[in-house]
């Protein structure tokens, strides 16, 4: 029994020092992969989208191309159109993301829905946009994956949330890409914990890959 208790304690001793080093130096790198101070801490559009929203994990690059030539790749995206850019097998139902621009999916406006699902069942709302500068896409649905309109009551229970992507010129020619938003979610006890152990790995899986899929599909 003393060894069983032993090993209990030196595992559960092994998993706090695991959490307690991810929250301490992997976390706070994976919340602000690519960003500068000043990308973090300064204002980020689309701030008045989202009701007490929170700010959310900052992630930047530089991409060798101007804003002109990433922008309509940002415009398109869409499980029913060009994808997202990341591991398709996860975020696009299996289906490959577009290699080419397609002129048909560069009018957008605030308002339009881009698929989430194929079945059109969920989607970004497009909130915010200022042309090659800022894209800010809204999802509110409710936590048995139902959308409800934002304008309206919120239900009891929901997230919220906006995913926003940000264009700058550098002095050099090439453009800068910060992706931020922000996120309300009901309870308000639960997000936190979503936060730590969903969300912010997930994203960051997801959005490092897309950022490595632009710099190459720009060019």
């Amino acid at each position: 029994m003393k060894k069983i208790e032993a090993r209990r304690l030196a595992m559960a001793g092994g998993a706090a020092a695991g959490i307690t080093a991810y929250l301490a130096f992997a976390r706070p790198r994976l919340l602000r992969a690519g960003a500068t101070d000043d990308e973090v801490q300064g204002p980020y559009s689309g701030s008045g989208v989202i009701p007490d929203g929170i700010r959310s994990a900052t992630m930047a690059v530089t991409i060798d191309a101007p804003r002109s030539r990433v922008w309509p790749w940002l415009v398109q995206m869409g499980t029913d159109r060009a994808g997202w850019y990341s591991w398709d097998r996860l975020d696009n139902f299996g289906r490959r993301s577009a290699r080419t621009i397609h002129p048909e999916w560069q009018e957008i406006a605030v308002g339009d829905r881009l698929a989430a699902k194929p079945d059109g069942s969920q989607w970004w709302e497009i909130a915010a946009l200022d042309h090659e500068r800022f894209l800010g896409l809204r999802m509110s649905l409710d936590l048995r994956g139902r959308p409800f309109d934002p304008a309206g009551t919120r239900p009891r229970h929901f997230t919220d949330s906006l995913w926003g992507f940000e264009l700058k010129d550098t002095a050099d020619g090439r453009s800068r890409v910060v992706v931020s938003g922000y996120w309300s979610f009901r309870p308000k006890w639960l997000q936190p914990l979503l936060s730590v152990l969903l969300l912010e790995p997930s994203h960051w899986v997801m959005q490092t890959r897309q950022f490595s899929n632009l710099k190459r599909l720009a060019l």
